[in-house]
């Protein structure tokens, strides 16, 4: 019996599928030319302040900027480290201002890998930051919300383990109905709660401004400063993950109005202001708390805020919490651009380049990290996973601005709207080998763990990407899996025509 032959599984063919997709009408899309479904760039100057700020400020300046103190032995060398780590960020940002304007696609350090040094590298960091890094960040900042929401339910003990994860799966699954719905309302969502943790370091700062002027400056010493090399790489280690976040921006390029003007102001300004504000805030700490006390503390600042604030002491968790709530939200609007950039370059699955026909977002990998957060809750013990492949994160980053030189010399002739000096690059560059080099010394056991996390991605990268002829009947699979998600979630690629459908 003669059948119709099937189409080509090489490919999705997005028309045929999309036929039985009824468009409808939509108050937003109705507005706009229907000719192309695609990201759209609706980010102002302000909205990528406010996605770097919110990035960066989660909850670790709140909480426990006590690991800075514990290596480095001292409060003035602590407060050094502090600042030094916020310089150190802006040179890297100001090499990523570069990078960002002549590559302008979204998924940053990935897109720069991927130009310069090929596939295999840019599958390696893709995979271990959308896979552990993100997920498990974003599960963990959830957590900590879910925590400060309850914990004025249960004053005298810690909150039920099972409803803190119940109340963080709720936390991602708002977050990700908002930025399913409408890159307006994510970016306003940032933009608040970024105004909100703003707020509470501000009041946090001007108390410790009061402290000053009232002498509060007995703790300010280099007594008991530590002289160890492992013991310093150490501190910046800690100091440079409380400013992760300050290169989040050029994961989403493709939406910032204006780019070229925008990208290298956004993160001037974030970096800059952060960096004070952080500075600032762990000064206001140590004008009332003690070295051991901050070292003791579980909160630090609900400790700083039960010593000062008096009935007011209140507000301090509650701030936190939106802080956390924000940063989650941050989390999850640039790392589904990772996802998206991933899977536009062969690398993800091809669902994951779709786009929402009528919200105009990429809800595909919106969702994709949502529920891979939502996995990481079931962890026992997602701490772990993110301390054994810390040094992978700096570790990429640090080979995102060597693409900077490299490609300086391979293609001089790329369209360079920023050039920055080299003397920057070249520093982070050796910047980034002594803070990760050292701690894999001092840590032997956690980055040989680290490592084969990482090296599971040399299997997957063989299997689902360097093997191009793979069964007939698989490629037929995953192109019915890949039609019926479109349906179901009203999804098309980029740059599809749904109106000539």
């Amino acid at each position: 019996m003669s059948q119709t032959p099937e189409p080509p599984p090489e490919k999705v063919p997005l028309r045929a599928t999309m036929e039985d997709i009824d468009l409808g009408s939509d108050t937003e899309t109705d507005k706009k030319d229907d000719s192309e479904v695609k990201l759209e760039a609706k980010m102002s100057l302000l909205n990528g302040i406010t996605v770097i700020v919110g990035s960066i400020i989660g909850s670790g300046i709140f909480v426990s900027p006590s690991g800075v103190l514990r290596t480095t032995g001292s409060v003035n060398m602590a407060l050094i480290v502090w600042t030094i780590s916020g310089v150190f960020s802006m040179v890297g940002a100001y090499c990523y201002a570069e990078l960002g304007c002549m590559i302008s696609k979204s998924g940053a350090d990935y897109a720069y890998i991927m130009e310069t040094f090929g596939p295999f590298l840019a599958f390696i960091r893709l995979w271990i930051e959308c896979m552990i890094v993100r997920p498990c960040s974003q599960a963990i900042v959830a957590l900590t919300f879910s925590i400060y929401v309850l914990k004025p339910f249960f004053v005298d003990c810690d909150p039920p383990d099972l409803s803190v994860r119940l109340l963080a799966v709720c936390c991602i699954m708002v977050l990700t109905f908002i930025n399913c719905y409408s890159v307006k309302w994510a970016t306003r969502v940032q933009d608040y709660f970024t105004y909100a943790k703003l707020l509470a370091l501000f009041v946090i700062i001007l108390a410790g401004v009061y402290q000053l002027f009232q002498g509060q400056t007995q703790h300010f010493t280099f007594d008991n400063t530590t002289t160890e090399v492992t013991s310093i790489a150490l501190s910046f280690y800690s100091g440079l993950f409380a400013y992760n976040g300050w290169n989040y921006l050029n994961f989403i390029i493709e939406e910032l109005k204006d780019p070229v003007r925008n990208l290298p102001k956004a993160i001037a300004i974030s970096c800059s202001l952060v960096t004070v504000v952080y500075v600032l805030a762990n000064v206001a700490f140590y004008t009332t708390l003690s070295p051991q006390e901050v070292l003791n503390s579980e909160a630090v600042a609900v400790t700083f805020a039960d010593r000062l604030f008096g009935v007011m002491a209140w507000t301090i968790p509650v701030f936190v919490a939106m802080s956390t709530f924000g940063a989650v939200n941050g989390v999850l609007l640039t790392s589904s651009r990772l996802f998206y950039a991933g899977a536009c370059e062969g690398q993800m699955p091809e669902i994951l380049t779709m786009i929402q026909i009528h919200r105009l977002t990429p809800a595909p990998a919106v969702l994709c990290i949502a529920f891979l957060s939502m996995l990481y809750l079931t962890v026992s013990d997602i701490y772990a996973l993110i301390n054994y492949v810390g040094f992978a994160t700096w570790l990429s980053i640090g080979v995102a601005v060597l693409c900077l030189p490299v490609l300086r010399y391979t293609q001089p002739k790329l369209h360079r709207p920023i050039k920055v000096n080299l003397f920057f690059p070249a520093l982070y560059i050796i910047c980034s080998v002594f803070v990760t080099v050292v701690p894999m010394i001092a840590s032997p056991v956690e980055t040989g763990i680290g490592c084969l996390m990482i090296l599971t991605s040399v299997p997957v990268y063989l299997v689902f990407i360097a093997w191009k002829n793979k069964p007939k009947p698989l490629q037929r699979a995953v192109v019915k899996m890949t039609h019926a998600l479109q349906k179901s979630m009203m999804v098309v690629g980029k740059q599809s025509a749904p109106s000539t459908l």
